[in-house]
């Protein structure tokens, strides 16, 4: 059975390096094959966008990133010291102010107290919410609850993040908001990312390259550049070239499964 691989250098040794998936399938122990000869290439500073069927394996394919779960085939080669995951649902923790819960990331990875705080204030400046960081979850929108875990996962400075659609539960307009703030954050970044949606214009607005996968156990079907120039704007989402990718990328989609 091959393992998935880290690479354990120091950050002094180690420059941003991206995520590469080589042959890598995934079954669980009740015999579920999850994913099948996945392979990818996720290059610095790119972000890669993946859609496909639900139950498709896109989740899965960011457990096997982060070490969550391990290959049952191939490798998948990772820094995972230098990734944050960004989960589907906020996961704060209601009794810590936004503050607190952005330093849990830094606990976590064993810094001191002044430096998770540090990182803290940056991350949460980074996403414009600087000014509610002495409030609770509560008191908070569903939109800036989910700002406040994507600043959690930005205090680590990680080369590359891992984001399992964290705006599907949002309204359209909270959605559209966000993803225009994420598409700020990987420009001032630079990191690779890895978005999964079952949006497709959430996808393209957001990536360099879209990946389709098929139903259970996925495999890529399809992969799409996405030739729109940086930064996209607003009105990006209404030009004829998006409109016109959206519509190649639903068309594999519809002719692998609903998504």
């Amino acid at each position: 059975m091959a393992r998935l691989t880290a690479t354990g250098m120091s950050d002094a040794h180690n420059p941003r390096r991206g995520i590469r998936f080589a042959g890598v399938g995934v079954r669980f122990n009740d015999g579920t094959s999850a994913l099948e000869d996945i392979n990818l290439s996720v290059g610095p500073g790119e972000v890669v966008a993946v859609v496909g069927p639900s139950g498709c394996g896109k989740s899965t394919l960011l457990r096997v990133a982060s070490g969550l779960t391990p290959c049952s085939a191939g490798s998948c080669e990772a820094d995972q010291r230098n990734i944050a995951h960004v989960f589907q649902d906020a996961t704060l923790m209601p009794w810590r102010t936004v503050i607190r819960n952005v330093e849990i990331a830094g606990e976590l990875r064993g810094m001191d107290r002044g430096e998770r705080r540090s990182r803290a204030v940056r991350a949460l400046d980074l996403v414009g919410l600087g000014d509610v960081a002495s409030k609770y979850p509560t008191q908070l929108s569903g939109g800036m609850r989910m700002r406040v875990s994507l600043a959690r996962a930005l205090s680590l400075e990680p080369d590359a993040l891992l984001l399992d659609e964290p705006f599907g539960a949002l309204d359209e307009l909270t959605r559209e908001t966000l993803q225009n703030e994420l598409h700020r954050l990987f420009s001032q970044r630079g990191c690779s990312a890895v978005f999964v949606t079952h949006s497709v214009p959430e996808a393209v607005y957001l990536a360099d390259r879209v990946v389709c996968l098929s139903p259970r156990p996925g495999r890529i079907v399809a992969e799409f550049a996405i030739p729109i120039e940086r930064p996209r704007i607003d009105a990006t989402r209404y030009s004829r070239d998006f409109a016109d990718i959206c519509g190649q990328v639903s068309a594999v989609l519809k002719g692998v499964g609903s998504t």
